[in-house]
């Protein structure tokens, strides 16, 4: 449990840092072939499929290599 919190706090400063010092880093995400956006008068459906999917792989290695003893 410890280095679960270790990484997460980790992760966190992290992406806090990208955040604040490269917005533009993250620009693609979102914007990927296959991410779904509908805007109409009345509002808008954006459903992000690509990079959810690109998000789910990336966290899955990290946690498996991270698991691992």
């Amino acid at each position: 449990m410890g280095k679960a919190m270790i990484f997460l706090g980790l992760f966190l400063v992290a992406a806090g840092l990208v955040l604040v010092y490269a917005p533009g880093l993250l620009n693609w995400f979102g914007k990927l072939p296959g991410d779904i956006r509908i805007e109409s008068e009345r509002g808008g459906l954006f459903i992000p499929i690509t990079s959810m999917i690109i998000v789910s792989v990336v966290l899955t290695i990290l946690l498996n290599l991270l698991g691992r003893h």
